[in-house]
């Protein structure tokens, strides 16, 4: 594998991940400051993963493919966009339940913080594996996917607040 290829997987995992916590806690978090009931929410969350999931997957595919297309030494069969788009795919849903999970478990009252706390979290630890793995500085990367995350996980719950 080249390190091309490698950054591509590694900016598709990240991108994944890193968008589904964001938009599935900031989603839940907000439907569940608009009063909206636990049954609700869990669906609601499910419903998102696997539709953003695909989309994300397939958008990554699309504009990867159309990227290694407008090169001149472009080859088919040694295209690496459609293992990006299966990464993006699995990082995207797998996340994507981590701030469900306490829907799952906890009254909404509850299952709000917790979802926000652990997807905070998850952000703290994909930046540090992310920095880890391309050899850039850890704090500055975990502060960056957490402070970033957690402004648009306030979006979610402003949003859900002000709709009420």
């Amino acid at each position: 594998m080249t390190h091309k290829t490698f950054i591509l997987y590694v900016r598709n995992f990240i991108f994944g991940a890193e968008d589904s916590l964001v938009s599935t806690v900031g989603l839940l978090a907000g439907i569940a400051s608009a009063g909206m009931a636990r049954p609700e929410i869990i669906i609601t969350g499910i419903v998102l993963i696997f539709v953003e999931a695909f989309s994300m997957s397939v958008g990554s595919f699309l504009s990867e493919r159309v990227t290694e297309e407008s090169s001149p030494h472009y080859i088919e069969q040694e295209s690496p966009s459609g293992l990006a788009a299966v990464i993006m795919f699995v990082s995207y849903f797998l996340c994507g339940l981590i701030p469900i999970f306490p829907y799952w478990v906890a009254d909404v009252g509850r299952a709000f913080w917790w979802s926000i706390f652990a997807s905070l979290l998850a952000l703290a630890v994909l930046g540090f594996m992310s920095a880890k793995i391309l050899k850039t500085k850890i704090l500055k990367n975990i502060l960056r996917m957490a402070v970033l995350g957690g402004l648009a996980i306030g979006l979610g719950v402003a949003v859900g607040i002000l709709f009420k």
